[in-house]
C-alpha cells in the first residue's frame, strides 16, 4: 500500500479485515500483510488500539506564535531602522504600537528573515562596580571631557550626567577645557537642579581640571561633594564615558558637521533625543526622561509594557484558535466492519 495518507477508518478496516481472514478463513497474517504492502510494525501498532490512533484535540498554539502580521512589522521596521539591535528594537516597537513582541521573538524572526541583527547582551562577565550605585535621581553626577575633532580642529565636549537615570542634566561643546570651562558647565547644570533639591555627589576622574586647587575651591563654595576615580578603574565614571562613546559613533563620525555652530546644534539635537527617546539598554529599555521622573513612574512604564504584552498574547491565541485547520474533523470515527479491502487492494494508493 502506498501513495496518500491512510486514515484512521481506514487502518481500522484493515485491521478487522486481517482478523476477520486469520479467524475465519485461517489465512495468514504475514501473508494478508505481503498481499497488503503492510509493514509488520505498522499492523501491530495498530492492533495495540484497534486501528491508527486517533488524532488528539488539537492544541492552540500559546501566546507567542506570532501572527503573520507581525512578523511582516517586525521586518519592516528593522529595514527602516538597520542599525539597531534586536534588542532596542523590541522595546521601540512595544512603545510605539507597532507590535507587542519580547525580544527572542524579534531575533528569531530577523534570524529567519535574514536581516541583520547586532548582539546587544554584551559581556556577561563580573567587573568591578566602582561607587556603590544611586537609589535616586541627582544622588550622582559623572563629569568628564571628550575631544572632538570637527574639520580638523579640536573642540571639547564636557558634560554632567546623572548617575541614577543617564539623564545628560548640562553638555557644552567649548573651545577649550580649562577649570574655568568645566566651572562653567557645573555651575549651569546646578541651576537646573529642582528647588529644595540636595547637592548631588561629584564623581570625575583625576584629569588637570578637576584636581586643581581652583576646582576645589570652588566646589566647596557650591557645598558639592567631589569623588574622583581610582586610577586605572575606568568603570568608576563608566556611565559618562559610555555616553561620550555613543555620542561619537551614533552622531559625531557619523555627521557631516561644517563647523562650530552647526556641530552645536546637531549635538544638542542628539542629545535631546538621547535623554528623551533613546531606549537605553541599562534602563529596561526606557529612556534617561523616564528615570527622571522617578521610581513610580518608572513602574508605571514597565506595567504597561506587561500589560500590553499580555494582551498582545490573547489575541494571538485568539486568531490561532480561530484559524485551527483541524478545527471540526471528525477524529473518532466508528468502527468498520470488514470489506472487500483486500479484494481491491490493488486499486488503492495508500501510505502508512
Amino acid at each position: 500500500m502506498s501513495g496518500g495518507h491512510v486514515t484512521v477508518k481506514v487502518s481500522r478496516e484493515v485491521v478487522s479485515t486481517v482478523r476477520y481472514l486469520r479467524q475465519r478463513a485461517g489465512f495468514p497474517i504475514s501473508e494478508s500483510l505481503r498481499i497488503l504492502g503492510l509493514p509488520r510494525a505498522s499492523y501491530f501498532r495498530w492492533t495495540a488500539s484497534d486501528g491508527k490512533t486517533s488524532r488528539p484535540q488539537s492544541v492552540v498554539p500559546r501566546g507567542h506564535c506570532l501572527l503573520p502580521e507581525e512578523r511582516e512589522a517586525i521586518v519592516t521596521y528593522k529595514r527602516e531602522h538597520p542599525e539597531i539591535g534586536y534588542r532596542r528594537l523590541a522595546y521601540m516597537m512595544l512603545d510605539e504600537g507597532v507590535v507587542a513582541v519580547p525580544p527572542s521573538s524579534v531575533y528569531r524572526v530577523l534570524k529567519q528573515a535574514g536581516l541583520s541583527s547586532r548582539w546587544t547582551g554584551g559581556d556577561q562577565k563580573t567587573h568591578k562596580q566602582g561607587f556603590e550605585q544611586p537609589k535616586r535621581v541627582h544622588e550622582q553626577w559623572h563629569s568628564d571631557i571628550a575631544y572632538l575633532n570637527i574639520l580638523g580642529t579640536n573642540y571639547f565636549f564636557i558634560s554632567v550626567l546623572d548617575g541614577y537615570s543617564r539623564y545628560i542634566v548640562h553638555h557644552e561643546v567649548r573651545l577649550d577645557m580649562t577649570t574655568t570651562d568645566v566651572e562653567i558647565v557645573l555651575e549651569r547644570a546646578l541651576d537646573k537642579l529642582p528647588q529644595g533639591a540636595a547637592r548631588p555627589r561629584l564623581i570625575t576622574d583625576n584629569g588637570s581640571q578637576y584636581i586643581s586647587a581652583q576646582f576645589k575651591a570652588y566646589l566647596r563654595e557650591r557645598d558639592v561633594s567631589h569623588s574622583r576615580s581610582r586610577p586605572n578603574h575606568p568603570q568608576s565614571n563608566g556611565k559618562v564615558e559610555r555616553f561620550h562613546k555613543s555620542l561619537k559613533g551614533e552622531c559625531v563620525r557619523v555627521t557631516a558637521m561644517a563647523g562650530l555652530e552647526e556641530a552645536r546644534r546637531l549635538i544638542a539635537r542628539y542629545v535631546e533625543e538621547y535623554n528623551t527617546r533613546r531606549l537605553h539598554s541599562a534602563l529596561n529599555y526606557l529612556t534617561p526622561a523616564d528615570y527622571l521622573q522617578g521610581d513610580a513612574h518608572v513602574q508605571s512604564r514597565l506595567q504597561e509594557r506587561k500589560s500590553a504584552l499580555a494582551d498582545a498574547a490573547h489575541r494571538r491565541r485568539a486568531y490561532w484558535k480561530s484559524n485551527d485547520p483541524f478545527r471540526g474533523l471528525d477524529t473518532d470515527p466508528d468502527q468498520v466492519a470488514p470489506s472487500n479491502l483486500v479484494a481491491n487492494f490493488r486499486q488503492q494508493k495508500v501510505s502508512f
